[in-house]
């Protein structure tokens, strides 16, 4: 543990992470390959949080086009991260890692209401805790819940996983030239409009002094070169 940067993170996963190469279901290989990632850095003593994401099941921004209700939208969108963070957490049990579900939304019959101090409390026991449905409240995204939950669990650092290596002034899928940032401050995220995370995330970041680390987290060696301090991926601080 002396040689870790970050002793407690809070890893945010989209979630196409789950949904393989097609970006859609639950995809049980690469829930399993995901879930190894994670047992590799529990084992390593760092303490682990997660917040996933619904895209791989629902996209609300399809049903305000058609004229749903936002709030309604968003409630849906946090239904789904649950059947991600259920989905998840078997996966990771079934690879012998201690899991809790913490849903903000209540539903005892599948998961622990979400609890700060409990869920400091399983993190100390070194169990990985994912926080489901979002911040329990529409109008906010699964980013901001991110921003949230770490800030709250007073995490040294929110992990953006991503299939790409770092931010990019431009795709670098359709531009060659794209110039990768090894840092960046909140500011020039947010004036660059820079899609790291949204603006309400960043800025959450931003005055809690919360640094953001956006990585490829499909690099087998990526997380864990993170995590000893290493330069990896762009990091976003003060």
């Amino acid at each position: 543990m002396s040689d870790i940067k970050y002793k407690r993170i809070l890893l945010k996963l989209s979630g196409e992470a789950l949904g393989g190469k097609s970006g859609f279901g639950i995809d049980v290989d690469e829930a399993e390959s995901i879930a190894s990632r994670i047992k590799e850095v529990s084992e390593m003593g760092v303490e682990v949080a997660i917040v996933i994401g619904a895209g791989n099941l629902w996209r609300g921004k399809q049903g305000l086009e058609r004229g749903m209700d936002r709030a309604t939208a968003d409630y849906m969108g946090m239904l789904a991260t649950m059947m991600n963070a259920m989905a998840l957490m078997d996966t990771l049990e079934r690879a012998g890692v201690y899991t809790r579900v913490m849903s903000a939304i209540e539903m005892r019959q599948i998961a622990e209401p979400y609890i700060r101090r409990r869920a400091i409390r399983h993190l100390e026991k070194g169990r990985v805790v994912i926080f489901g449905a979002g911040t329990g409240n529409p109008f906010f995204s699964t980013d901001t819940a991110a921003a949230l939950r770490a800030t709250e669990i007073e995490a040294n650092v929110v992990i953006k996983a991503t299939k790409v290596d770092g931010v990019y002034d431009s795709d670098p899928k359709k531009n060659p030239h794209a110039k990768k940032f090894d840092e960046l401050n909140y500011i020039e995220v947010i004036n660059r409009r820079l899609e790291v995370m949204d603006s309400t995330a960043v800025t959450l970041c931003m005055e809690n002094k919360l640094p953001i680390l956006v990585l490829n987290l499909w690099d087998n060696h990526a997380l864990h070169a993170a995590l000893e301090g290493r330069p990896v991926g762009t990091l976003v601080h003060g």
